[in-house]
């Protein structure tokens, strides 16, 4: 099943630019901004949305201006609207267990205690089979550190790091819209920018 719909999670507002928890919706950013794309303001969607054409393929783009935590209000309301099934999403979201400079795709999979997923998949259903882009921002070590650090902004070296790796997922993304994942897996999972 094509993918139709890229989605990029993150927190609203001005004071959570550029922080880890906000690599996914800098990814769709950065897609935007390399294709000449503006996104718009849709409040029927509660979120950022553009079209873009990419390997011949055309996508819907969205970035949820809801909280983490109520991304699925967002996805869901899209979805619903443009008769988008699960399987033909793909979520750009923040990695824990990813250290910073590496990005995996992925289908399927629980939430993994990220909030985004979570919500998202509460309202798309527990069987919700999207696909994933998982951007890594790595681990500050212990449990109890993990919101500060999701929240915070990363040095210098791991924001290049970051970046690095969502502009190797972006050359690898037309070859998992072609339907070749194999082969988009292999391109991204042996890049690492650390």
């Amino acid at each position: 099943m094509a993918i139709k719909l890229l989605v990029g999670l993150g927190n609203p507002g001005r004071e959570h630019q550029g922080t880890r928890h906000n690599a996914g919706a800098a990814c769709i950013e950065a897609l935007a901004r390399r294709s000449g794309i503006f996104l718009q303001e849709d409040s029927k969607f509660f979120g950022l949305t553009g079209r873009v054409t990419l390997s011949g393929h055309e996508l819907r783009l969205l970035i949820p201006t809801t909280y983490m935590n109520e991304s699925g209000k967002s996805v869901a309301s899209m979805a619903s609207f443009y008769k988008i099934s699960p399987e033909e999403m793909l979520i750009a979201h923040d990695e824990l267990d990813i250290a910073a400079g590496s990005a995996r795709f992925k289908q399927g999979g629980g939430h993994g205690g990220h909030n985004g997923l979570r919500d998202i998949v509460l309202a798309l259903g527990k069987n919700a089979n999207f696909h994933r882009l998982r951007i890594g921002i790595g681990h500050p070590g212990q449990a109890s550190k993990v919101t500060g650090y999701v929240l915070g902004k990363p040095s210098q070296t791991d924001r290049d790091r970051i970046d690095a790796s969502i502009d190797e997922a972006i050359a690898a993304l037309p070859l998992l819209l072609d339907g070749d994942s194999t082969k988009a897996m292999t391109q991204l999972h042996s890049f690492s920018a650390a």
